[in-house]
């Protein structure tokens, strides 16, 4: 994996959790957009989570404006076949090769069996495209070796065509169908198509803005790529590339490898990642459509990156339409990912959503329709949104790749499991596991997990705080819904939990809201209305479950430590459903099928193998 240069300004790690557990915004958690020098690595605990897309932006290298008030020359290029002619000042043709070397606005049409060539220093060339078809079969069809900006200027109207060489140099410096060693606009409402037969379709050694034009691309590596960044603002851009799609790959600059979209459409598939940027990726209006490694029914490469979106420090996805279908993980990041607005769809043949460190969700929705485990991170905070998982695994993990090494002794967690391990009563995710600096923290918001695997999952601690969970978990006794190594709260919200009954996790018995848990003599089928109701007969929760299930653990205000609750089978569910949980019902002839006391794990549970 490519190490990674950018890092956040030092705040401790106890600062920034406090401040994303509390659910705060990115102004009132302690500000941490300020860059320092960049190091071998991102430290994903140094990483905010919490930062929106301005804040972001705002630390990075600032998107180029294309054009110049300088205009220059303005003339024109007719394209010949082999050769071309031009009467501008500043424009040389020998042959096939057409060399501008000042700055201006030059209109190209025709065709050519050769390259232009920019070699104008510290200048900004505009080249309008108007019917032009460039290919080179030695080079690149456009490469401006110097230049300070590169503007191509698609006419309106017009159709154009770029593609180079089959082949290039290992070490060779231009390796683009389209190709500038400054910082490279495509504008205009014109189409472009572009093929990189050697190498990368468009690459830009600094900037590669896209503000407008019906740009297709197709190259046997890279499709987009900019040093500095890929800044994509309108258009329509489809790409189809044998390595990444759209690339930002300066490792250097801890302000520059990003990538951005603020609007157009853009469409990519890759063999490789969909979006890699080495730093940071920000979407704030726009659809982007990636389809990664041939989608999520592909097994990941062992020596593919095959990521759908995959940033070095932080992704946030604050607004626009976002797909992802891809082998491997279908948004990835070294650091932390923030949804904060988008519309975001995912498919993945592992991961929907992995960050080495925060995974705040803030706002819009998150929907993991297929996913070995849907949502992974260190620290996972939903503060609001809607978020639907559906994985074969785990629903949410809260894990990383360190454990503490320090467990937590089961006496002290009295509730948190059934019996069934050595020493009774209740432990830790059953008694004794690790218990790492990982946690999972509902305060807000609608969760609804379908999971083959454990449902909501933590190597650490785990807290709801508001909101509304649905837990649709596992039918084996392998796993439960609920799967918490150490501390699991409820204060506040509403949490229903459905699965087997071989692994049942509890929350804590000095919860500050009441909960009940109940194993069942027997499992009940899928489809089947499941009634709670308090000791008056009220109907507390009404609940329809997706699969067979054995152990419901519910948790509401309308619930009362201590006090007794039934559950029953049959009655009617009606009104609004999340994920199962109806908003209202009644018992009709329903049949009791147990009878609980609030705040009291049942007994029978078989203890906990180790988490991943």
């Amino acid at each position: 994996m490519r190490l990674r240069k950018k890092v956040l300004a030092a705040v401790s790690s106890l600062v920034l959790a406090t401040a994303v557990l509390a659910g705060c915004s990115t102004s009132d958690a302690t500000t941490a957009a300020t860059e320092v020098a960049a190091t071998s690595t991102v430290d994903a605990s140094a990483v905010d989570g919490t930062q929106n897309a301005a804040t972001v932006l705002a630390a990075n290298k600032e998107v180029h404006t294309a054009g110049s008030d300088d205009a220059g020359t303005t003339g024109t290029i007719e394209l010949t076949g082999d050769s071309a002619t031009s009467s501008a000042e500043g424009v040389k043709v020998d042959g096939s090769t057409v060399t501008i070397t000042a700055a201006g606005t030059y209109t190209i049409s025709g065709k050519l069996a050769g390259q232009i060539v920019v070699t104008a220093p510290d200048a900004t060339v505009t080249l309008i495209l108007d019917g032009a078809e460039i290919t080179s079969s030695t080079t690149a069809a456009i490469a401006a070796t110097e230049v300070k900006e590169l503007v191509v200027e698609l006419a309106d109207g017009s159709s154009n065509t770029l593609s180079d060489a089959s082949t290039y140099a290992e070490d060779a410096d231009v390796n683009a169908a389209l190709f500038s060693a400054g910082d490279l606009t495509i504008t205009g409402d014109g189409k472009l198509t572009v093929t990189g037969n050697g190498n990368d379709g468009i690459a830009s050694k600094d900037g590669l803005l896209v503000e407008s034009g019906t740009v297709t691309v197709t190259a046997k590596d890279d499709g987009l790529r900019g040093k500095d960044y890929v800044a994509v603002s309108g258009g329509t851009i489809t790409v189809t590339a044998g390595g990444d799609g759209l690339k930002a790959d300066n490792t250097e600059d801890a302000d520059s490898g990003y990538v951005s979209v603020s609007g157009g459409t853009v469409e990519v598939t890759s063999q490789g990642d969909g979006v890699d940027a080495a730093t940071d990726i920000v979407v704030t209006k726009g659809t982007l459509t990636i389809a990664a490694g041939g989608g999520h029914s592909v097994k990941p490469s062992d020596d593919t990156s095959a990521k759908g979106l995959k940033s070095g420090v932080i992704t946030v996805l604050e607004g626009g339409t976002v797909f992802v279908d891809s082998s491997d993980d279908a948004v990835h990041t070294d650091g932390a990912v923030h949804f904060n607005g988008a519309k975001v769809t995912v498919a993945s043949g592992d991961d929907g959503v992995h960050a080495e460190g925060q995974q705040i969700i803030d706002a819009g929705s998150l929907e993991v329709t297929s996913a070995v485990e849907g949502l992974e991170a260190a620290v996972f905070v939903l503060n609001d949104g809607t978020v639907h998982v559906v994985s074969s695994d785990d629903g949410i993990n809260g894990a990383g790749g360190t454990t503490s090494t320090d467990t937590t002794d089961t006496a002290d967690q009295g509730g948190q499991q059934g019996g069934g391990f050595p020493g009774g009563g209740g432990g830790p995710g059953g008694g004794g596991e690790e218990v790492g600096d990982f946690s999972v923290t509902i305060n807000g918001g609608s969760l609804v997990i379908d999971s083959e695997g454990d449902g909501l999952d933590s190597n650490g601690v785990a807290s709801i705080t508001g909101g509304t969970v649905v837990v649709n978990g596992p039918e084996g006794n392998g796993n439960g819904a609920l799967d918490v190594n150490g501390t699991f709260t409820v204060s506040g919200g509403t949490l229903l939990a459905a699965g087997s009954s071989g692994m049942v996790v509890t929350p804590s018995t000095d919860s500050e809201q009441g909960w009940i848990s109940a194993t069942l003599d027997s499992t009940i089928a899928a489809g089947t209305t499941v009634q709670i109701a308090d000791s008056d007969g009220t109907v507390v929760a009404t609940f329809v479950t997706s699969k067979s299930v054995q152990n419901i653990t519910f948790s509401s205000s309308k619930i009362t430590s201590g006090e007794s609750y039934t559950v029953y089978t049959g009655g009617t569910a009606s009104g609004a459903s999340t994920g199962g949980l109806a908003a209202s019902g009644s018992l009709g002839s329903a049949t009791k099928v147990a009878t609980v006391t609030a705040g009291q794990a049942p007994a029978g549970g078989q203890g906990r193998r180790g988490n991943r």
